[in-house]
């Protein structure tokens, strides 16, 4: 996001349960071709972090809708999770967040 990577994990992982608020939307975004499955999804609401003029807080704090304090205040570094899966988001560990179906 912003030029920066938030998220690393193997292909059927990262689809299955993203570990970046950023990937979920990205996720949600996709198209669906049956009208049955189409969700009902809102795009991050916010500001689009300029590449130019990166915070030097969470770039994607503006448009996470689980963003806290420490996300205003300092960059998240991209760390190792479990099974060779990696986040850029202090609240990784605790949030869940959307699957693709």
């Amino acid at each position: 996001y912003a030029g920066r990577i938030v998220e690393v994990a193997p292909t059927k992982k990262h689809y299955a349960m993203p570990r970046h608020p950023h990937t979920e939307a990205l996720l949600a975004a996709v198209p669906k071709p049956d009208p049955r499955f189409r969700g009902s999804r809102l795009p991050p609401r916010g500001e689009v972090a300029d590449p130019m003029n990166l915070p030097a807080s969470c770039s994607y704090h503006p448009r996470c809708a689980y963003a806290v304090e420490r996300c205003r205040q300092e960059a998240p570094a991209l760390l190792a999770l479990e099974d060779r899966r990696f986040s850029a988001c202090h609240r990784a560990s605790e949030i869940v967040l959307a699957e693709i179906a």
